[in-house]
């Protein structure tokens, strides 16, 4: 298995590893629930250094980009990110990724880590003969963290000691925008600072080179003291972007599943005069799919749901609808919950249905997406 620049750092923190993706990971520090809780309501840092860094550059890149991915990349202007997907030609998912322009005509794409492979080949075949643009992949020189949490605002300026060199100009990292990116330097090292986030909570991505993010862990880690930071694994990653409803590839997205069916249509920019895909999700966006990933949660008392546990409609003939696509404990909730592909035709908010745990089924109602909303205060 492949490890991260972080692997050490897992074990002197007393990491549970398992694998991921090909990856030793972390997947639990304390507990899941502990974990998760602190990324709620204090601060959390995950370590994201297996996910990969593709750069486009050159005059055609904008051009390029806008036929290989769903979203408009023209309205992204330099410091600017967006999410967006990159689709075959059937419509499918080859992957969800975000896309970020970091100069004048100059992109960085973080791609899922089980995809960097899959991802590379086809920009590389989308790309080859087209002048003005070249496409590098250069994930084994980065590495990169997330810091996510409520509390992350009180301390991540002082990780920083001066303003931010490109990107979006800003003076410290709070200046950021949500899905805007700047350069800073840290150490002597150009770094990118994000603020993105994958948990429904704010946050900062870290992007530095993989010889430096150690260095940049422990000081996030140092600083983040006031914070009640505290590192976090793959296990509360996962209930974290399940109770906002986040996709993640190879559950809610596949290739054989497009965006439109997933619930991210949004982000499927049908104005564009071209792009992979383009004729199928129009189609669907207009007709709507024969199935959607829809939201639930469990109204009694049962097990956690899983990922591939059948949907039963309930009723005389007791129908199999569909099958869970991602499914947890909520820990801020504490109750079963889930995102699962089923028929359209069942996809009303409020429908109930029955998700097969262990051979028994137990009720559930389809929900409204986020599962999870933050309380008002």
């Amino acid at each position: 298995m492949k490890r991260t620049p972080l692997y050490e750092s897992h074990k002197k923190h007393g990491a549970r590893l398992i694998e991921f993706g090909g990856w030793e990971m972390p997947v639990l520090y304390s507990s899941i629930v502990d974990e998760h809780l602190c990324v709620r309501k204090a601060a959390g840092i995950f370590d994201i250094s297996h996910m990969g860094e593709v750069f486009v550059n050159g005059p055609g890149a904008e051009k390029f980009l806008n036929k290989l991915l769903t979203n408009n990349i023209s309205k992204l202007v330099v410091g600017q990110g967006q999410y967006t997907l990159m689709c075959n030609e059937q419509g499918g998912v080859i992957d969800d990724l975000y896309v970020y322009r970091i100069g004048d005509e100059n992109y960085l794409l973080i791609v899922n880590a089980s995809r960097i492979a899959d991802d590379f080949a086809w920009i590389e075949k989308q790309c080859a003969g087209r002048d003005g643009v070249t496409a590098s992949n250069e994930s084994e020189e980065w590495g990169a963290v997330a810091v996510q949490g409520p509390r992350v605002v009180e301390f991540i300026d002082q990780c920083f000691l001066s303003a931010a060199t490109g990107g979006t100009l800003v003076s410290k990292p709070t200046g950021l925008a949500k899905n805007e990116l700047a350069q800073f330097d840290f150490d002597g090292s150009a770094v990118w600072v994000c603020r993105t986030g994958y948990t429904g909570e704010d946050g900062f991505e870290i992007v530095a080179p993989s010889t430096l993010i150690e260095a940049v862990w422990d000081r996030v880690l140092a600083k983040g003291h006031v914070g009640c930071l505290q590192p976090c694994g793959l296990g509360a990653r996962d209930t974290l972007r399940t109770e906002v409803c986040y996709p993640l590839y190879g559950h809610e997205l596949t290739e054989t599943v497009t965006p439109i069916e997933a619930g991210v249509g949004f982000f499927v920019a049908t104005d564009k005069p071209a792009f992979n895909g383009r004729e199928v999700l129009i189609q669907q966006k207009t007709d709507k799919p024969a199935r959607r990933v829809v939201a639930f949660k469990m109204t009694g008392k049962s097990a956690p749901p899983r990922p591939h546990y059948p949907i039963i409609l309930p009723g005389d003939e007791n129908r199999t609808i569909g099958e869970v696509t991602s499914g947890t404990q909520s820990p801020s909730m504490n109750v079963g919950i889930g995102l699962g592909l089923v028929e359209a035709e069942f996809e009303k908010i409020g429908s109930v249905i029955e998700i097969e745990i262990r051979g028994r089924r137990f009720p559930a109602e389809i929900i409204k997406k986020p599962i999870y909303r933050k309380p008002t205060s």
